[in-house]
Parts: C-alpha cells; structure tokens; sequence
C-alpha cells in the first residue's frame, strides 16, 4: 500500500471500491459490509434503477454499464483502488465461456489503464487431480477468469469456494428444499462427493479483507469452512438442525447430472438451467488444499463457522424475514429486460392491454398495504390453480415457475424477483409494476394502482402484451377468454381484502392474511414458510 493510500486510510477515507454485480446475491451484501469497513464504493451495473431501493444506495455512487463494454469499463475504473469482479455469462448461451473469458479481460485491461492496485475475484473451487478439460463447463470457465486475473497486469485476489451456505444462495436453497420435502430421497451418486462448505459470513469477510492485501499478493486462495462433508451428509445435518425426521437417502447411479438437474428444478425453486451447473460442480471432490487466506485476513476463535452454525444462522434469517439477496436477486439469464413501452409513443408493434378499474371501500393505504404483498404465500388472488398450471407449465419448458416467492412478505423493491414476475418499477402508495420473466412469446407487464378518483378510493390493473411474431398473437388471442375469470377475479378479490383489512383494522382485530379474498385461494406455503434471508447469514 503506497504512502497516500496509508494516510487516506488512517483518516477514516477508506478505499475507493468498485463492485460488478451489486444487484446479484453476493454483491448486494458485499456493498454495505464494504461501506461498514470505511471504505466507498462505486457500482456498475447495466439497470442501476434495481439498486434505487437499497437501504445503502444513498451511500454509494452508481454507474450504468456493461462488463462487455470496453468504454463503459473503462470509465466506472476510473480513482479505483480496489474492482471486484462478481459477474459471470452463466446460462447465457453454448458461448458463455467465451463471454466470460471476453469480459474478464477487458476488465483486467481496463484496471490496469485506469490504475487501479488490486483486482478481486470470487470463483469455484475445483478438483485437485481432475485435468480442466474434464471439469463442467461451470467450474472451468471460473477457473480460466480466475486464471485471466492472475497473469493479468494487475495484482489480483482470486477467492475459490464450493458450496456457500447462506439464506437466499442456490446453493442453501436447493439443499434446502431437497431436505425438507423429500422424506425418502432417491438421489445421483454425487450425493457421496466430498465437499467443504462455507458460511456466505465469511466469504464476505475475505472479500472485504482482500482489498488491504500487500501489493506483492497475487494468487488464488482455497476458502472453506472447517467441516469436510458428503453433500448426504449435509442434508442430514440441515434435518437435525431444522428438527426433521431423519431422510432416507438412496443413491441411483443412473442418475446423470442433465437427469438430475431436472429433478432439481422440479422439487426446488432453483430452475434447471441454475441447477444444471450446481449439479455438475458435485460430480467432484471440492476440498480446500490449504488455508493461506488467514495470514491476510486473520480468523478470530469461531471463524469460519462450522457448518452446523452456519445452517443454524441462515435458517433463523429464514424464519425471521431478514432478507437482502437471494439468488433470484440477479435477473435470470434470458429473461426479457425491455422496459415498459410509453403508451403514447410506442410504435413497436402490437401491444394488447387489459385494463381493470374497481371502486373500494378502503384507505389508499389499505388497498396499497394488500398491493404491495402479492404474490408469494399470499396468493394471486384469482383462481389458485390457473396460477398452479401456469407456473408448472413454465417449469416444464425450463423457466422459473411460481416458486422463487418473495424476498420479503410485505415490502418490495426494484428488482425484486416475484414469483415469475420481477419488480420493474415501484411509487410507494400508488403503484406497482411487474415484469414477467415466465417462458412467453412476447413480452408482459402487470401495473397495480391505487388511486383517489372522484367518488373515493379506486383500484385499476393493467395487463400488457407484446407480442413476438404470429405466435405471440396467437398466445394471446388463446388466453383472452381467461382473462375475466383470472384479471377480474383478482381485482375483484383485491378491492376485497382491501376492505376487509380495513374493517378488521378498525374493530381492533388482526387483519385478514393478504390473499384470502372469497377465490384467492389463500397463501400458498412452502416448506418452512419460505421467508427468504438476509444480508449476512
């Protein structure tokens, strides 16, 4: 560390750090410990609008760009002293090898124009005895970015971990689910893989640690947590701790891990096409081959936390709706990302609409308060088994399905995943606007408004299409005929449990659960409520 960055740091200015990924799972909790250690931070990201509802994003500066854009690179670079690299092509294609060896990169040439001292990096951890060649595609492309920084112009922090515990991860939930409603398992034989778990607690102390490193560190560190496990033993130790009956788990060699994937995406909101690399990164033995790390980034007693811990924590953060990433936080690869076309000069093509609009006899806050906790266990509020098909059939066709839930049972924010939805756009108390990210031909939107109207408080939903090429038409023209039943039921209902918290609110009683209108079909639970976790554990 040169003299001015020592004095800079010495007076509380801390490091300059830009983060890639700040919307993804990671990233979204490395920025605020980041912000906790002194430092400040710059974020790139191709939607900044997603990061407008973080507590922290006052705090941070936020820039729009692309990690495959030269330009846009090299200018968020620019008075960093410290860039971490926490985006990744996964799921974008048969090339997302070569995108990721693209980005990685420009990102290394770009630093090294712009002068920044340090790149940090969190990849996979890979097999010691396995060629690269033999590796999935997953684990070998972390490898060859990881590699990319190391010979790369500047010095570079690579982080190798395999399976991060954490409430919201992939990797906790798929565990998670598998567990919980799987009594009796008939599982791949990866079941038996050795592999070295860690608390995503302290992978984000290392990240933060790694950006004081001397100057002359430039490698790859092997981080884990103490326990050395069997992914059979991690599901029988996430039953004792979540005080399940012990699981029957019976292994069938049979089963591929394309096979396997499938079965994933079917038992857990983890999609196939997330599941698949999860998956195929257990064929192997992932255990740490040493634990330098610590002379950079010293553990104190407890640290890293056991295994057992580190499930105990996450499931409590579950419990309690402590929520700040998941792993649906990252907009999922090849979902549709177009904004909303401007009504009044939108001149792409055909845009179906249907539109909705209800009296209520409630408060503006009532009908947002039932607005704003849609979805997830509270329902749709329209005939509960045309969402169920919808959702299955979306599963079926390799999307994401109903089951991702909420990041939080009450509050939303931009760029929270909503079942197949995602939130686009939010005005507290007004409106709110979903994306879908569902398997269509076409793009979708749904807007749900609360508003004062001459004769009172008024309700009014909007349903938007626009359709791709002659199916798109076609898809819409096939579902018009249920859209009274499922857009006007779900207005219906919602002006409802409007009026109905409001009444029960006034007389002192516990509000109705959102969702439990007459046809809302009532919250839809999952195995321990599915209130997703939150920033640390």
């Amino acid at each position: 560390m040169s003299t001015e960055e020592s004095t800079r740091k010495q007076a509380g200015d801390g490091l300059r750090c830009l983060v890639t990924g700040a919307t993804g799972y990671i990233g979204g909790r490395l920025v605020p410990e980041l912000l906790r250690a002194g430092h400040r931070v710059r974020c790139l990201a191709r939607t900044p609008q997603k990061l407008r509802d973080q507590p922290w994003a006052g705090d941070v500066e936020t820039v729009q760009g692309d990690a495959l854009d030269e330009e846009s690179v090299g200018s968020a670079m620019q008075g960093v002293d410290v860039a971490y690299y926490l985006v990744h092509a996964l799921g974008t294609g048969a090339r997302f090898e070569e995108k990721d060896r693209q980005a990685a990169r420009i990102f290394a040439e770009r630093a090294h124009a712009a002068g920044v001292k340090r790149i940090v990096y969190l990849g996979g951890l890979t097999p010691s005895a396995v060629p690269e060649r033999e590796l999935s595609p997953h684990l070998r492309s972390r490898a060859e970015v990881g590699r990319i920084f190391v010979q790369g112009p500047v010095p570079a922090t690579v982080l190798r971990a395999a399976v991060i515990i954490g409430s919201g991860s992939a990797s906790f939930e798929m565990l998670r689910y598998l567990t919980e409603r799987l009594p009796v398992m008939v599982t791949p034989s990866w079941v038996h893989t050795r592999i070295q778990p860690i608390g995503v607690r302290d992978v984000l102390r290392y990240l933060v640690g790694s950006a004081t490193m001397p100057e002359d560190v430039d490698r790859t560190f092997d981080i884990g947590g103490p326990d050395v496990l069997t992914y059979q033993d991690m599901m029988l130790g996430y039953a004792r701790v979540a005080g399940l009956r012990k699981r029957l788990i019976l292994p069938v060699p049979v089963l591929t891990p394309g096979l396997s994937s499938h079965w994933v995406g079917l038992v857990t909101p983890v999609p196939a096409s997330i599941a698949k690399p999860l998956t195929e990164s257990l064929r192997h033995e992932v255990v740490c081959r040493e634990h330098d790390i610590a002379r950079y980034v010293p553990d104190a007693p407890g640290q890293p936390l056991p295994y057992r811990e580190a499930v105990e924590l996450a499931l409590r953060k579950v419990r309690d709706a402590q929520v700040d990433t998941r792993w649906s936080s990252a907009s999922l690869p090849g979902a549709p990302s177009d904004p909303l076309p401007t009504d009044p000069d939108w001149s792409g093509g055909s845009l179906y609409e249907d539109e909705r609009e209800l009296p209520v006899d409630a408060s503006r806050e009532s009908l947002w308060r039932v607005i704003e906790g849609i979805g997830g266990d509270n329902g749709w509020y329209s005939f509960p088994l045309a969402w169920a098909v919808r959702g299955w059939l979306d599963r079926f066709v390799g999307g994401v399905g109903l089951r991702r839930g909420r990041r939080d049972a009450e509050r939303l924010r931009v760029g929270d995943s909503l079942d197949f939805w995602r939130v686009e756009e939010i005005e507290p108390g007004r409106l709110l606007r979903l994306r879908a990210e569902m398997r269509l031909p076409g793009l979708a939107w749904l807007e749900m408004y609360a508003e004062d109207g001459d004769d009172g408080v008024r309700y009014r939903q909007r349903a938007l299409f626009h359709p791709r090429g002659l199916f798109g038409h076609a898809y819409w023209w096939s579902v018009s005929p249920f859209h009274a039943v499922v857009f006007g039921g779900m207005a219906r209902n919602i002006t409802q449990a409007a009026a109905k918290g409001m009444a029960a609110r006034r007389d002192g009683r516990t509000a109705p659960a959102d969702g439990t209108g007459p046809g809302a079909g009532g919250p839809q639970r999952r195995p321990d409520g599915e209130r997703e976790e939150s920033a640390r554990g």
